[in-house]
């Protein structure tokens, strides 16, 4: 170790790091409270190099958002809307199947399904909307549905969560998404989303996914009344369930926005950010990826984000995406390939476009 690195308050911590030692939470809580990103950065970057060199991934996908009609009430949330006010909306099957077909011949590798809990939609219209889009793209992996959409559908059609997820794979669903996961911590559920699901049940469900051979996604929303233990108790909750299943592929941190919701906290400084995927990266030693939501970050701060841990960009396109957008977010709704690809490799990093389930299908040379 230099001289520079020894000289760091996290220089044991890099120590453990460099010869492979898994962290604890009182090193997650170390690297939250250090002032030294730099070192930092290093740290997390020797990991994602030790994992995927320079490989920085990305995906040709497309967003559906079904209907923003919820009976929640997340304080965070400026997505949803209640049945019958301006601004809601609910697609019919028929709807959905016409507009998927305008992406028949296009190679598009994922469809993100997005929606809220709606409170007169019937169980089977999802089953048959998944019926639908996969008889007009039979080749595009269907991701759709948070762990909280799940549970709702098992309330809805009075049927187990085994029985309901393996019922929306024979319809066509290829994984879960990983919304709905907020932060695990009791106490900052109860004021955040008092009426969502809890750690408990959103850990059963991806459990039953992984045990079904599919690969899902968890996320973390940073950035609003939660501490740094928060922050730490919900990444190492993660991890112990990625010890048993293995079912993780990605970690996705998302950082609170501001506008139009009930929450009103300030949005997490670029320092915040840049913490919240390095730190991510040095206690989630079990998950292959991390990934930077770049619609939610912006492309300068992706840009960084992959010195700090991160080696996925997440996807090129986003059809009118509404979660963020709706919060405030001012990123452009796409980006080109081509766009993506000099942003990686502008950051000296190699980017390969792949598959729902991270298999490389093409890197892109300069």
């Amino acid at each position: 170790m230099n001289a520079l690195l020894a000289s760091s308050d996290i220089a044991d911590i890099v120590q453990k790091v460099e010869a492979g030692v898994r962290l604890d939470a009182r090193d997650g809580l170390r690297l939250f409270q250090t002032n030294d990103l730099a070192t930092l950065g290093f740290a997390a970057n020797l990991v994602r190099q030790r994992l995927h060199g320079d490989t920085t991934t990305y995906i040709v996908n497309r967003y559906l958002h079904y209907s923003n009609v919820c009976w929640d009430t997340c304080k965070f949330c400026s997505f949803y809307r209640k049945p019958g006010e301006p601004g809601s909306f609910t697609k019919t099957v028929e709807d959905i199947t016409a507009w998927a077909r305008q992406f028949a011949d296009q190679d598009i590798a994922e469809l993100h399904i997005v929606g809220g809990l709606h409170p007169s939609l019937k169980y089977p219209y999802y089953l048959e909307m998944l019926r639908g889009l996969k008889s007009v793209l039979p080749r595009t992996s269907l991701k759709g549905f948070t762990a909280v959409e799940v549970d709702w559908f098992c309330r809805i059609s009075r049927k187990p969560a085994a029985v309901v997820m393996h019922e929306l794979h024979e319809a066509g669903l290829d994984s879960l998404t990983g919304g709905g996961a907020e932060i695990f911590a009791e106490h900052v559920r109860k004021q955040i989303c008092p009426n969502k699901i809890d750690a408990r049940r959103y850990f059963e469900i991806h459990g039953i996914a992984h045990d079904m051979g599919l690969k899902t996604q968890v996320t973390m929303l940073y950035g609003h009344i939660e501490s740094d233990a928060d922050r730490v108790d919900h990444i190492l909750r993660v991890r112990d369930h990625q010890d048993h299943t293995a079912g993780f592929q990605v970690f996705i941190p998302l950082a609170y926005h501001p506008e139009n919701n009930a929450m009103k906290a300030p949005r997490a400084t670029g320092m915040t950010d840049l913490k919240v995927y390095a730190v991510s990266r040095l206690l989630l030693d079990n998950v292959p990826h991390i990934k930077c939501y770049w619609i939610s970050a912006g492309l300068k701060l992706a840009q960084v984000s992959l010195s700090y841990g991160v080696d996925d960009l997440d996807g090129i396109v986003y059809e009118q995406e509404r979660i963020f957008h709706d919060a405030g977010s001012a990123t452009p709704q796409a980006v080109t390939e081509e766009g993506l690809c000099k942003l990686i490799t502008e950051a000296g990093r190699t980017p390969c476009r792949r598959d729902s389930r991270y298999n490389l299908l093409k890197t892109i040379t300069a």
